[in-house]
């Protein structure tokens, strides 16, 4: 089994995440400061690099106004 980052369902969250943050209209500074993060975080959530929690999730899903599911298949 391939770990959970490198999987297909990983690499749709993070196109979503970035996606959503595009559809917006953010960079990814803004939302590190959204977020009371720095940018170098969204950029590796983004990447795939890091991986991020269901309360994170919440968090981004919050800013970039957008239904859990929306970044779920």
């Amino acid at each position: 089994m391939a770990k959970a980052i490198y999987s297909e369902d990983h690499k749709y969250l993070v196109a979503q995440l970035r996606k959503a943050r595009e559809e917006v209209g953010l960079d990814q500074t803004t939302v590190a400061k959204l977020l009371g993060r720095t940018q170098s975080y969204v950029s590796k959530v983004e990447s795939g690099q890091r991986r991020i929690d269901v309360v994170q999730l919440k968090q981004f899903a919050r800013i970039y106004k957008k239904d859990l599911s929306y970044f779920l298949r």
